[in-house]
């Protein structure tokens, strides 16, 4: 990844596309990446992507360097991946709806031993809340820092502690809780 100096930022800030898309290619992996581990599917992990940089191009004049860029977008992605996951929720209740009367009707196929895997690791953390899954996927898959994690969610640095601890002990208990196949 590119560096990113203070002059491609003001570069951009004023208008400058290169610059905004130097900005772009050195954080469109990340971004997508965030993205795609909380939302879990492709289609939606580019939606909230092509979101992130929209806001980052019309909201870059509000960046103050009190905290990296790359601290300041990882923000915008998880708030916009969260705000992301309340919107569907909903169709997710429909989706499920369908997937039921579908199997009742003997209308579905038994998914392959990745996808099982896949479905397992994402009941898994649907169990946490999200706070919890928030921390625990920028630690466990991101690998940003317990401070990274604490500037990027505005929050204590004792409060990822906290719900990262939480989030281990929810999900072993989980998993000593019956006999289930990862």
């Amino acid at each position: 990844m590119s560096e990113i100096t203070d002059t491609i930022i003001e570069r951009a800030r004023s208008g400058d596309r290169a610059a905004f898309a130097e900005i772009y290619r050195a954080h469109a992996g990340m971004v997508y990446g965030v993205a795609l581990r909380m939302s879990a599917s492709p289609e939606t992990a580019s939606e909230i992507a092509q979101d992130v940089f929209v806001a980052v191009f019309r909201k870059l004049d509000q960046f103050h360097g009190r905290s990296s860029l790359k601290t300041w977008i990882y923000r915008i992605t998880v708030n916009t991946a969260l705000n992301a996951r309340k919107k569907t929720a909903v169709e997710r209740g429909h989706i499920e709806e369908y997937m039921m009367e579908q199997r009742v009707m003997g209308k579905t196929t038994t998914p392959c031993p990745e996808e099982r895997f896949d479905d397992r690791v994402q009941e898994l953390l649907g169990w946490l809340p999200e706070e919890q899954r928030v921390c625990l996927l920028l630690r466990s898959v991101e690998q940003l820092s317990y401070q990274e994690i604490a500037d990027v969610l505005e929050i204590n640095l004792n409060t990822v502690r906290t719900r990262l601890r939480r989030a281990r002990e929810t999900l072993f208990a989980k998993l000593r809780g019956g006999p289930h196949e990862l």
